[in-house]
């Protein structure tokens, strides 16, 4: 099981409304290119769960890109909010293609894409995103970073990452922030 800890600002909410969230991800694989995905989040200024989801996710190797298809079941809300009034079917297809820039594959370009839908395919959410990464191994010794500058190009807004063994903090030009460190 993968946990990690995550704290966000610069948001809509208030300064209230922040607080720690502890994830946790489970992934059970039924073949390789196959797989069962659970997200679990607590809130901990609630003390309840903030996101449930569940992802059957399907890999298609054959195609020289990164493309998976889900279908996810989720359910989001605090306690003022009924979750089975929340509860949603969607379906979202992704994909991503990295191109080495350099031979070691150490800096990249990355173009990524989202396409999400609700259960009767009426809600519908593009996003696209294209990135450069610069990968450090042995930054200093026993710490690898990886530095990731993108541009979300549906919303028109820049955005960084920056990765440091199991920490990352992610800032785009709206304000927006968040730090989580992997368990």
């Amino acid at each position: 099981m993968e946990t990690s800890l995550r704290y966000s600002g610069g948001s809509k909410r208030t300064l209230r409304e922040e607080s720690l969230r502890i994830h946790a991800k489970q992934k059970l694989f039924f073949d390789p290119k196959t797989q069962l995905q659970f997200h679990g989040e607590l809130d901990t200024r609630i003390g309840a769960p903030s996101h449930v989801s569940a992802i059957l996710r399907h890999f298609l190797p054959d195609v020289r890109s990164k493309i998976a298809a889900n279908m996810t079941f989720f359910s989001t809300g605090t306690l003022r909010v009924q979750y089975d009034k929340q509860e949603k079917l969607r379906y979202s297809l992704r994909g991503k293609k990295a191109f080495p820039i350099t031979s070691d594959g150490m800096f990249s370009f990355n173009v990524k894409g989202r396409y999400h839908l609700d259960k009767d395919f009426k809600e519908r959410k593009p996003t696209a995103a294209t990135e450069l990464s610069c990968s450090i191994f042995n930054f200093q010794k026993d710490q690898d970073v990886r530095i990731k500058v993108g541009y979300e190009v549906i919303d028109k807004l820049p955005y960084l990452q920056i990765r440091e063994n199991n920490w990352t903090f992610n800032a785009d030009l709206k304000g927006r922030w968040n730090v989580r460190y992997d368990l």
